[in-house]
C-alpha cells in the first residue's frame, strides 16, 4: 500500500497492514528541518504584479517543501497551505504536488464554512446575533455551505484532490463555544450538509476542533464525517473513550499531547504517544498525529521522538 492507501483505507476503518498511519494537520518547523521557511509564513504580497514564471517557481518550490515534509517525517497525507490562498492557486498547488509525487500522498485543503469560535472582538457580537437576529445568521451559513459546496465541485473537476480538512474549532478545553442545544440549531445541520456534499463530489472529509468536544461528540460523528481530529487531551479528552463511543462509525485522528510536546519532559511525550497508540488503532480506523500540529517554537527533537514511538510500536 502507498502512504495515500493507507490514509484513506484508515478514513474509511478499512484495514491497514503495519504501522498506523501517520499525518499532521501542518508541519510548521520547515526552518528547523530544511532551512527553509514554510509556504503559510511567507509574504507574496506583490504576486499580481509577477510573471508567470516566477509564480511557477514559486508553486514548485512549495510544493516541493510540502513532499519533502512528508517524506521525511514518513506523513501518509499532507493538507496543503496554498499561499496565496485563492482557489485558483489551491487547484495549481495540488497539480505541482501530484506531478512531483504522484499518487504516494492524500492530498487535503481546507474547507470548512461552519460557525467557529469568533475571536475575543467578536464574540459579543455574535452572542447578540444568535439571540436577536438568528433568521441572518442561518442565512448566512446556508449562503456559506452553499459557496464551499460549489468551490468543491470545481475542484473535483479539476482533479488530484483526495478530500478536505474542515478546521473551524468549536470548542474551549471547558466545552464547546455554543451549548450543544445552541450548537444543534446553528452548526451542526450546516456540517452535516457540507460533509454531505462533499462525500456525494467524492471527497474524504475530517472534522477538526480543538478542545472538550465530549458534550457534541454525538452531533459531530452524526453528521457524518470520515474523521475527527483532534481529541484533544488538553481539553479532557479520552481517547479511550471516543474509541469506545463512536470507534465504530469514525476514523479518530490525533492525541499526542502538544502541551507535553512543548513543555514536558521526554518521558511524559512517550507516554503520550504510547497511550494514543495503545488506545486508537484496535479495530482500525486510528491515524496516528499530535493533538493540534507541530507549530512554531516547538523542538523539532521532541517531534521526531514522537515519531521514534511511532516507528518502534505503531
Amino acid at each position: 500500500m502507498t502512504p495515500r492507501d493507507r490514509f484513506l483505507a484508515a478514513l474509511d476503518r478499512r484495514p491497514v497492514a503495519g504501522r498506523v498511519p501517520n499525518f499532521e494537520l501542518v508541519f510548521f518547523l520547515t526552518m528547523e528541518a530544511f532551512g527553509r521557511v514554510h509556504p503559510s509564513h511567507r509574504s507574496y504580497h506583490q504576486w499580481d504584479q509577477m510573471e508567470e514564471g516566477e509564480r511557477a517557481r514559486h508553486r514548485q518550490d512549495m510544493a516541493d517543501l510540502f513532499v519533502a515534509s512528508a517524506t521525511r517525517f514518513e506523513h501518509d497525507g499532507i493538507l496543503l497551505h496554498p499561499n496565496p490562498d485563492r482557489e485558483d492557486e489551491q487547484a495549481r498547488l495540488v497539480q505541482a504536488v501530484r506531478d512531483r509525487s504522484g499518487d504516494r500522498y492524500a492530498l487535503l485543503l481546507h474547507g470548512d464554512a461552519t460557525l467557529a469560535i469568533p475571536d475575543g472582538a467578536g464574540m459579543e457580537a455574535l452572542a447578540v446575533r444568535l439571540a436577536e437576529e438568528p433568521g441572518r445568521v442561518h442565512a448566512e451559513c446556508e449562503a456559506a455551505v452553499d459557496g464551499a459546496l460549489a468551490r468543491g465541485e470545481r475542484l473535483a473537476r479539476r482533479g488530484g484532490l483526495d478530500g478536505f480538512a474542515l478546521c473551524s474549532d468549536y470548542c474551549f478545553n471547558t466545552g464547546p463555544f455554543l451549548s450543544p442545544a445552541m450548537f444543534g440549531e446553528f452548526v451542526t445541520p450546516y456540517l452535516a450538509r457540507l460533509v454531505r456534499g462533499y462525500r456525494d463530489l467524492g471527497f474524504r472529509v475530517i472534522k477538526h476542533t480543538d478542545g472538550n468536544i465530549m458534550p457534541i461528540l454525538d452531533q459531530l460523528v452524526e453528521a457524518g464525517p470520515h474523521a475527527l481530529h483532534s481529541l484533544d487531551p488538553q481539553g479532557g479528552v479520552d481517547l479511550a473513550e471516543v474509541k469506545r463511543r463512536v470507534g465504530d462509525r469514525v476514523c479518530l485522528m490525533g492525541n499526542v499531547n502538544c502541551g507535553l510536546l512543548d513543555t514536558g519532559t521526554d518521558a511524559e511525550v512517550v507516554a503520550s504517544a504510547r497511550a494514543a497508540l495503545r488506545d486508537g488503532p484496535p479495530g482500525g480506523g486510528y491515524i496516528f498525529g499530535t493533538s493540534n500540529c507541530i507549530y512554531p517554537g516547538m523542538r523539532l527533537a521532541r517531534y521526531e521522538l514522537m515519531l521514534d514511538v511511532w516507528r518502534a510500536s505503531g
